[in-house]
């Protein structure tokens, strides 16, 4: 059987991917030109329009297969019976891959166009997501999941792109850790879960397992759900 090879359009979209990152990690995001890129591509600058468009979609496509490796090297880390814990393994992991590649971490979240975040950064928002469904599974969330999720993004995200900012022999990592566990105290309940979890954490357990039961209808469900979103958006006076 014959060795199939890439198709020169997939060829030199990986090479030029590549190049723009050795660039943006040995010279910074000025140093990613159409020109620069190119010469260290060996290819000619019209070959990355008609790849990528223009040079935010070369950008964006640099952040989005470094993403991919960073999800590729995360897969490593197992996962574990508290979700609670994994979040802040996950916050962890985070803040030390944006400080080993700062351009890259930069790129990826720091220059967003106003309402219309980056593949990577969509990528991103979407797999802690993830994290926080088994925290509100686990009925330990004391938000709804969406609000939950946009603040440890928010926090996280601009917790490491300050001490990215930070000079290293001036970084505080402690920093990290408070915030953290800041925003860890404002979204979850203590563990272990509560035998009587107050209102707002049993609503958002509840519209967090609703997928798994087939007993109500498509108006009931949407009915229950409004109900839930109620509940979990009011003040829990038990928290």
């Amino acid at each position: 059987m014959e060795t199939e090879h890439p198709a020169p359009a997939d060829s030199n979209r990986r090479r030029i991917i590549e190049a723009a990152t050795r660039l943006l990690a040995e010279e910074g995001r000025e140093a990613v030109s159409t020109r620069a890129v190119s010469a260290a591509a060996g290819v000619q600058a019209p070959t990355i329009y008609r790849l990528f468009g223009d040079k935010q979609g070369l950008l964006d496509a640099v952040a989005a297969h470094g993403f991919a490796a960073h999800v590729g090297s995360k897969a490593s880390l197992e996962l574990t019976d508290d979700p609670v814990q994994d979040l802040r393994t996950g916050w962890d992991f985070n803040t030390e891959f944006g400080l080993a590649n700062p351009a890259l971490y930069t790129l990826m979240y720091a220059q967003p166009s106003p309402g219309a975040p980056s593949p990577a950064s969509r990528a991103a928002l979407e797999l802690l997501a993830t994290h926080i469904h088994r925290i509100a599974e686990a009925g330990r969330l004391r938000v709804d999941e969406r609000r939950a999720t946009h603040l440890v993004q928010a926090v996280g995200g601009g917790t490491t792109l300050s001490l990215i900012a930070t000079p290293e022999e001036q970084r505080d990592m402690t920093v990290s850790h408070l915030a953290r566990e800041a925003v860890i105290t404002a979204i979850t309940t203590e563990a272990p879960a509560s035998p009587a979890p107050g209102p707002a954490a049993a609503a958002v357990a509840l519209h967090a397992l609703l997928p798994r039961t087939e007993a109500l209808t498509a108006g009931e469900r949407a009915l229950l759900t409004e109900l839930l979103d109620r509940i979990s958006a009011a003040p829990d006076e038990t928290a």
